[in-house]
């Protein structure tokens, strides 16, 4: 399609990562006619970050990995841009503008644009090259760093950066892991599992300093070194700063988007501005649970999410409400593997929780059931095989387990399919 100074389509997608395509897909379902635009700030075809570590360890490499191909944008007669970076809305206009100077006008907008690193304001950081991984490039560029690292410190114990560690010990790194919550991985496992997985790491060389603080880095050559809150001085030949992401809004200033911890939508992802609607990790959402368990920022969220916003966008009378975040994370380390689905019992808990535990101090597995009026809420485990994604469904559909909690406890992966099995007929 010619470019001018001034184009309109009927819908314009910002973002082609899960949430874009999903919607991009909803769209096309049931309007194959309309005039579409995907916007993607990225120099490389969209890759899931689920594949990142792949590429970090080196068992993936930069080809076959893409999400879609261009050929399926062509096949479905969209406008797929590449290095096409949103810099504004005028919602009043609806219109964008792109940082090349172009102005697009739409009739129904998504905003799928993801989340970006966060990173903390740590004394002397800016001042020193560190890494973050988010995007294919920065798997690139720390696969290649981390063959001649050496010493490397990596800042946050979640899933980001875990796989890290464990990439960059896998190909020779003495690898330390700081992290200011006193457990790794939280949010995603209780005390439990955390120890457990916390173990085999040590087990395999990794040094793991939870509760504590990176207080300055300093620059030292090519290299670096944190300094700790004891005082204590790590080196840092590689600095990897995995301290979470912060949704991607600064586009949106002005937008009268409204933004809270992200794009604030409703329950089919519209914003508070008429014809524009949201997905994925931009969006704040509320959980399932209806409490403050954190929602958003996984993939089987970002699709739900993009269905919805799409199936709304193109008016399919077929759509249903989102019902809400419910955390699935599936994490492969060492050869071993830990997968949580759900909300964990709250510390003041009442009669109507109930927890189940399997395996205790000296187990080789462990897996927690967490049940409220005897339904699902929340399924942990350590080297126990279930489906997360049968669990997530028992969850939103809110299954009542009664005498089969036990069975699901015995043996979660049969018990679960039984289940499902059952709400299938």
């Amino acid at each position: 399609m010619e470019r001018s100074a001034q184009q309109r389509f009927d819908y314009v997608v910002v973002g082609a990562s899960h949430a874009g395509i999903e919607a991009l897909r909803a769209i096309r379902a049931h309007d194959g006619d309309g005039s579409v635009a995907v916007l993607d700030r990225e120099v490389r075809l969209p890759v899931s970050p689920t594949v990142l570590p792949y590429v970090v360890s080196g068992k993936r490499g930069e080809d076959g990995i893409a999400l879609r191909e261009r050929r399926w944008f062509d096949e479905l007669r969209v406008d797929y841009r590449q290095q096409a970076r949103v810099t504004a809305v005028d919602s009043a206009k609806a219109s964008l503008s792109l940082g090349d100077g172009v102005e697009i006008g739409y009739g129904k907008l998504l905003l799928a644009t993801g989340a970006t690193p966060a990173v903390p304001p740590i004394d002397g950081l800016a001042a020193v090259r560190y890494h973050v991984l988010r995007t294919l490039d920065d798997a690139l560029a720390l696969r290649d760093a981390g063959r001649s690292a050496g010493r490397a410190v990596v800042l946050g114990a979640g899933l980001v950066g875990m796989h890290a560690a464990e990439n960059l010990a896998r190909v020779g790194a003495r690898v330390t892991i700081v992290e200011m919550r006193d457990q790794v991985l939280p949010g995603y496992f209780d005390a439990t599992a955390a120890a457990r997985i916390e173990a085999v790491f040590r087990r395999h060389g990794v040094e793991i300093l939870t509760g504590r603080r990176i207080e300055q880095v300093v620059a030292r050559g090519d290299a670096s070194a944190v300094a700790l809150d004891g005082g204590e001085l790590r080196d840092a030949g590689l600095l990897l700063v995995a301290a979470g992401v912060r949704p991607d809004v600064a586009y949106l200033a002005g937008s009268g988007i409204a933004v809270g911890r992200g794009v604030v939508v409703d329950a089919f992802m519209r914003t508070t501005v008429p014809n524009v609607w949201a997905a994925g990790d931009v969006v704040q959402t509320a959980s399932f649970f209806g409490d403050t368990t954190p929602a958003g920022g996984i993939l089987p969220d970002a699709v739900e999410q993009g269905r919805t916003a799409g199936m709304s966008m193109a008016g399919d009378p077929a759509v249903t409400a989102y019902p809400g975040g419910v955390p699935l994370n599936t994490y492969g380390f060492f050869g071993r593997r830990a997968l949580s689905v759900g909300r964990d019992a709250p510390a003041d808990a009442g009669p109507d929780w109930e927890v189940l535990v399997r395996g205790g101090t000296g187990s080789e597995d462990y897996l927690k059931i967490v049940l409220r009026e005897g339904r699902l809420q929340g399924v942990f485990g350590v080297d126990v095989l279930f489906d997360p994604g049968i669990m997530w469904e028992l969850i939103l559909r809110r299954v009542e387990l009664g005498a089969r909690a036990a069975a699901l406890l015995e043996n979660p992966e049969d018990a679960g399919r039984v289940l499902m099995s059952g709400l299938w007929r």
